[in-house]
């Protein structure tokens, strides 16, 4: 066994690591010299962690891969991360923070270089810690098509955990919808790489801009699995990958300012992902300039020899995701340690694989100030606070009024009406003989409102007895508050996907009995298998989990007009009620506000303005099927299987309402690298304020290589108010025509295209054909991205 002997370090003035006088390279190069090979690799791992409920140390969490931990005998040679110190186990917000104090002070006490660990948390619906703000999952934020508001949101998720203690965020998920079945899909933004990066990346700006660390995930092709199947392999050509799944990752690194990245479970095409070099160094790094730090998924190193069989010793998992560009290990430390410095005393590994990954992490550790002779371990939330467990308990509100009100915010910009015949809004709250029948699963169900990433669902589900940490009201008590005149009747008919019938009377009486039916339905997040979405809850169809649609459509055979509320992290084949229901409300679990948002888009006190992220399927046994679709991938008459959506992507229906007209462009021809600009004007006649979701769609006729039948390139939300008008006018350069060719390289061709103003990926009213000239041209990482768009009130 090699014995490390450690390099002197200077006692003369301050270390030059901690002097922030000198450059930021200087500052980790030197400490990298002074560092020994187990000091080196201790910064490049993690250790999962819990909260001492008493305020103490945090506690390493045991999970079927780990070893036993012992936290004295690994701090000696410090430690790169603690993972989710708040999200492990529920724990008052004050006495987390607490315990995540004690704890970086007891790791800078036992450590020779006194660096602090990385916290890292999930945040994808909020930050994951009891009492938290639970807002709505990354599908609502698609359904919004609202970046700003969506940034604002981020910013105040790592807000809140910056204030305890927190560095880095796991969130967001930019992967893109390619097959509904897969569990994760309520994590993501949508089905169209465009929305997801423009979307992602706002999210990416506002965790960033406080000071919060966000991880993109998962780099890449993990919505691409086989099947929908969770940890599925992906079989994916060079050009989908270039073309729809790499892009919101590129945006979000280039414009987003992401600081870190988070590799994919995943191969393609037999190279798992936590092993590919051309992805995690020559694209991420050397092709993108990426300089951040790559994180392993939780257990992905260990992987590569458990599951893929890629590696046949840990050792070799270590160095092979080293080698690829992984520079962390997390959550736990398992082929980081020994193995690793085991195979580098033997020569097999080579240290300066170490030295790269130890730069990353250590760079980005300045950044975050941890190197700094004033880091102080104590968060700002407890600042000016006795720091004693009595003293600290209570005093930290997570989910304060301005978190509540941005949730129901965004909760209400993402709802859908997918259908209305007329019958909604329902008649107004002063209207006394109304009955309503409030029908379904998830009519009374907290938990129907919340993704599996939320904090209830994902650990307090696991704690009998213990209190969600936030007020949540089902939609059966904001349609009792919202329609506080009418009687409203309660039959929930049969569970999520128990199967049952036995409810099914009551339910049919109830609705009988009352002027409109509610119908409540949807999903159960969980975590593999424990509910019929989220992360290993996959599907095998589309049909609605359980007995929900012979519900359904038991209630529909009443004859009183059905309002179906859908509460999914997934779209579903609803059958026949897609022309049955008099109304549809489609909600992507909206979060602890998502109820109110619901009941006033029934009321009409909310106008209605989500969009579709995904499409809606007519059939359950289509998939794998979404809106970017080439024409052999459309409806033919060569095969009877028929993929069309029952609402495509981009649909969604208001009560204020315009007309689009007047369209508008003085380009009929441009070059390769010129832009386009045209126009249309909506005019809103009504008596109400219309919000409108004017859609760009590029569709090109004839190129090189197959091609999307229609695609979108951009969309700006616009408020038309009653009895107003507005223009609005979108500048395109040529460059968004673009694609990856034959050879591989991103191209322009000359030849004719066709620019459309769409209310949805199938509704494209006004088209402006423009003949692009001139040669051939590669685009570069300089290339447009975006249509710029112009709102002229009352033009």
């Amino acid at each position: 066994m090699t014995i490390h002997t450690a390099p002197a370090v200077s006692t003369d003035g301050p270390a030059p690591w901690r002097d922030r006088g000198l450059p930021a390279e200087q500052r980790v190069d030197a400490l990298v010299a002074a560092m020994t090979l187990p000091e080196k690799i201790a910064q490049l791992y993690g250790v999962w962690v819990g909260a001492g409920a008493d305020g103490g140390d945090v506690a390493p969490h045991q999970h079927d891969l780990d070893d036993a931990i012992d936290l004295d005998e690994i701090l000696p040679e410090g430690l790169g991360q603690l993972t989710r110190p708040f999200g492990t186990a529920p724990v008052d917000a004050g006495v987390g923070a607490l315990s995540l104090l004690t704890t970086q002070r007891r790791i800078t006490a036992q450590s020779r270089f006194r660096i602090p660990a990385v916290a890292h948390e999930e945040c994808l619906a909020g930050f994951a810690a009891w009492g938290a703000t639970a807002y709505p999952v990354p599908l609502s934020w698609g359904a919004s098509f609202d970046p700003e508001l969506v940034e604002r949101m981020a910013a105040r998720i790592g807000a809140d955990m910056r204030s305890v203690g927190v560095h880095q965020g796991l969130a967001p998920v930019l992967d893109v919808v390619r097959d509904a079945r897969w569990g994760r899909v309520e994590e993501t933004i949508g089905e169209d790489p465009y929305l997801v990066a423009t979307v992602g990346s706002a999210y990416v700006r506002g965790l960033e801009a406080s000071g919060v660390v966000a991880t993109l995930k998962h780099f890449v092709g993990y919505s691409a699995s086989r099947a929908g199947r969770n940890l599925a392999p992906v079989s994916i050509g060079a050009r989908e990958l270039a073309d729809v799944l790499l892009p919101p990752f590129e945006m979000a690194i280039r414009e987003g300012g992401a600081r870190s990245v988070m590799n994919s479970y995943t191969d393609l095409d037999g190279v798992p992902s936590a092993a590919d070099r051309t992805l995690l160094t020559e694209l991420l790094r050397d092709e993108w300039g990426f300089t951040g730090t790559v994180v392993a998924d939780y257990f992905a190193i260990a992987f590569l020899k458990l599951l893929h069989g890629t590696a046949g010793s840990w050792a070799e998992a270590a160095g092979a995701a080293l080698a690829a560009g992984i520079d962390v290990e997390l959550p736990t430390v398992k082929t980081f340690g020994e193995p690793l410095r085991r195979a580098v005393d033997e020569g097999a590994i080579d240290e300066a694989l170490i030295d790269t990954a130890l730069r990353r992490v250590l760079a980005q550790k300045l950044e975050l100030g941890l190197l700094d002779d004033e880091w102080d371990a104590i968060p700002p939330a407890l600042r000016g606070v006795d720091l004693d467990l009595d003293a600290v308990r209570g005093t930290i509100d997570l989910d304060p009024p301005e978190n509540r009100a941005l949730a129901r915010e965004l909760a209400e910009r993402s709802v859908v009406l997918v259908r209305n015949d007329g019958v909604l809004p329902l008649a107004p709250t002063g209207a006394a003989s109304s009955r309503i029948a409030v029908i379904g699963p998830n009519a009374d169900e907290r938990y129907a409102m919340l993704g599996c990433y939320s904090f209830p669902t994902h650990v307090v589900s696991q704690h009998p007895g213990v209190e969600l940490g936030i007020d949540i009201d089902t939609v059966l008590d904001a349609v009792r508050a919202e329609f506080a005149h009418a009687t409203v009747a309660h039959a929930p008919g049969t569970g999520i996907d128990d199967g049952s019938t036995e409810g099914f009377a009551a339910a049919v009486a109830a609705a009988r009995e009352s002027d409109v039916a509610l119908v409540v339905l949807g999903d159960r997040a969980g975590l593999f298998g424990r509910g019929t979405s989220g992360e290993g809850c996959d599907a095998d169809d589309l049909a609605l989990p359980g007995a929900q649609q012979q519900l359904l459509d038991a209630v529909l055979d009443t004859g009183t007009p059905v309002v179906l509320v859908l509460l999914t992290g997934r779209p579903y084949a609803l059958g026949s009620a897609a022309t049955r229901a008099a109304a549809i409300v489609q909600a992507f679990f909206p979060g602890e506000e998502g109820s109110a948002a619901i009941a006033g888009v029934l009321s009409g006190r909310v106008e209605p303005s989500g969009r579709l992220p995904v499409s809606i399927p007519a059939h359950r046994g289509v998939q794998p099927s979404t809106y970017l679709a080439a024409p052999l991938a459309r409806r033919s008459g060569v095969s009877n299987i028929d993929p069309t959506a029952a609402f495509p992507f981009g649909h969604g229906l208001g009560y204020g309402s315009a007309t689009w007209t007047d369209l508008e462009s003085p380009d009929t021809r441009a070059t390769t690298d010129g832009e386009v600009v045209l126009s249309l004007r909506l005019v809103n006649t009504g008596e109400r304020d219309a919000v409108e979701v004017v859609q760009l769609y590029l569709h090109d006729p004839v190129a090189s290589v197959v091609r999307p039948v229609q695609r979108l390139i951009g969309y700006q939300r616009v408020v038309v108010p009653a009895g107003s008008s507005a223009r609005v006018v979108a500048t395109v350069p040529v460059d968004l025509a673009g694609f990856t060719g034959r050879d591989g390289r991103r191209i322009v061709e000359p030849g004719a295209i066709e620019l459309g103003f769409g209310r949805s990926s199938a509704d494209i009213p006004l088209v402006h054909r423009v003949e692009v000239t001139g040669a051939t041209r590669e685009l570069g990482a300089d290339r447009a991205v975006h249509a710029r768009f112009q709102v002229l009130a009352g033009a």
